[in-house]
C-alpha cells in the first residue's frame, strides 16, 4: 500500500500549469511540523517539507483557494520521478500525488494575513491548536 496523510501549511502560493492535453496540474510545497525530545529531554520542533502535486479538478481547487500559509490536510501517494537539473545532472525527486485535500484554515483567516499560519503556528486563535497535542 502506498498512502500518505499530511497536515501542514503551504510554504508558497500554488503554481498551476496545464499538460499538452489540457489537464490542470498544481504544485506547492507543504511544511509539516513534528516534535521530538532532545537528549536533555526538551521538546524540539522539526519541520519536514513535501512537494505536493494535484491534478484535474483538485488542481483547480488548490490553485483557487489555497495560498502561502494555508493549513491543509493532504492524502495521497508517494511517487518518485527522475529529472535533469539545469547543470545536466540526473536527479530523483519524491512527490505526493493528491487523492484528497481538505482546507483547514478558517474562512475568516483566509482573506487576511497568512503569515501566522505558516509552518503550523496558528497562535491562540487556531481552532486546531498545537498539532503536537493531537493523538494522531
Amino acid at each position: 500500500m502506498n498512502k500518505i496523510m499530511l497536515i501542514g501549511n503551504l510554504g508558497k502560493d500554488p503554481e498551476m500549469n496545464y499538460t499538452p492535453s489540457g489537464m490542470a496540474v498544481t504544485k506547492f510545497s507543504l511544511a509539516v511540523n513534528r516534535f521530538k525530545k532532545s537528549s536533555t529531554g526538551e521538546r524540539q520542533e522539526e519541520t519536514d517539507w513535501f512537494n505536493i502535486v494535484a491534478m484535474d479538478k483538485r488542481a483547480e481547487v488548490c490553485n483557487q483557494y489555497l495560498h502561502k500559509g494555508s493549513k491543509v490536510y493532504i492524502e495521497g501517494r508517494l511517487q518518485q520521478r527522475k529529472y535533469t537539473d539545469k547543470n545536466g545532472i540526473e536527479r530523483w525527486m519524491v512527490e505526493v500525488i493528491v487523492n484528497d485535500m481538505e482546507m483547514l484554515t478558517p474562512k475568516s483567516a483566509q482573506s487576511g494575513s497568512s503569515d501566522s499560519f505558516l509552518a503550523g503556528h496558528g497562535g491562540d486563535d487556531d481552532p486546531l491548536g498545537d498539532l503536537g497535542d493531537h493523538p494522531f
